[in-house]
């Protein structure tokens, strides 16, 4: 009996091997690649699979972990970053920088890249390591510095043509810093504190020019104003006294027609009006008041016949 449960035992452990090795669960976005007798045989889709203990396995690959190469059975389909050490690489003019960069990639056919390269993260490595070489050797130092898109293009380009024939997709790559020697580092803190300086020196100028000129352009305008000023008093001063002029003649053409009425018409109002005028002027000169007026001789009878002329007036008043 002790014999028979002992059998019993061992058939229900083999059984139990027999099954873990029978039947293989693979997680969502993972996969693996099984070699039956030592041949390719089936790549295993998420879920439950069958395969014959003993004959069929699974064949490993290398992988990066936590900044360390290891061996695993296990295929990662989602998207994957690589964080490359810094690297020396030499400028088109001889600037020698340190680069490091980030390269984001996905398996796209898990045979190709178990079958096709034998260390998958190491040749990739050491591929964006020569790529990024050649590329910044074609390039300036002010050129590498200002144009971190086109780098991670070109990069992206090359390695995602030369990682094809793995099974590889390369999605993007970034740098990360880019940094040059101490010395060039402080010739450009010098360049960029002198180009500071030299856009301060032009806003000051342009500044005062705008000053210069607006103030010109005040002076300018306000010469105008006064002008313009000056001009319009004049107008309104010379419409006033041609108004008053008009306003003049006009009392005195009544005073005419007032004088034409009172005398009539065998006396001419021009005699009286003259007259009239002559005797007020004598009366100013008698009294002292007018003492700038200089009076030339008039005729006696011109005289007597105005005022012949006023007594006719008022006798036919």
């Amino acid at each position: 009996m002790e014999l028979v449960t002992v059998f019993l035992i061992v058939v229900a452990l083999l059984a139990i091997v027999v099954a873990k090795k029978t039947i293989v669960i693979i997680p969502q976005s993972e996969t693996k690649i099984i070699e039956r007798l030592g041949k390719y045989y089936n790549t295993l889709e998420p879920g439950i699979n069958v395969i014959i203990p003993f004959i069929d396995r699974a064949k490993d690959m290398v992988a990066m972990a936590r900044g360390r190469y290891i061996m695993t059975d296990r295929i990662d389909l989602r998207e994957q970053v690589y964080d490359f050490p810094s690297q020396n690489v030499i400028t088109k003019d001889n600037i020698q920088m340190e680069i490091n960069a980030l390269l984001y990639f996905q398996i796209v056919d898990p045979f190709k890249a178990v079958y096709e390269i034998s260390n998958l993260p190491n040749a990739i490595e050491k591929l964006t390591q020569t790529t990024l070489r050649n590329i910044i050797g074609e390039m300036e130092l002010d050129q590498t510095l200002t144009s971190r898109d086109t780098i991670n293009s070109k990069l992206r380009l090359v390695l995602d043509d030369a990682t094809n024939k793995w099974g590889i997709k390369v999605n993007r790559v970034e740098l990360q810093d880019i940094i040059p020697p101490a010395t060039v580092l402080q010739a450009m803190e010098k360049q960029m504190q002198a180009e500071r300086n030299k856009r301060a020196t032009i806003l000051t100028s342009e500044g005062e020019k705008q000053a210069v000129i607006l103030k010109s352009e005040a002076d300018k305008t306000a010469v105008i104003n006064r002008a313009e000023a000056a001009k319009q008093q004049q107008i309104l001063h010379a419409e006033g006294e041609a108004q008053a002029r008009i306003r003049k003649a006009e009392a005195e053409a009544v005073a005419i027609d007032k004088i034409t009425e009172a005398v009539g018409k065998s006396t001419n109002p021009a005699n009286y009006l003259l007259a009239q005028k002559y005797i007020q002027a004598l009366q100013d000169i008698a009294s002292g008041q007018d003492t700038k007026t200089v009076y030339l001789p008039y005729e006696a009878a011109n005289l007597m016949g105005s005022i012949g002329g006023i007594k006719e007036m008022f006798k036919a008043g």
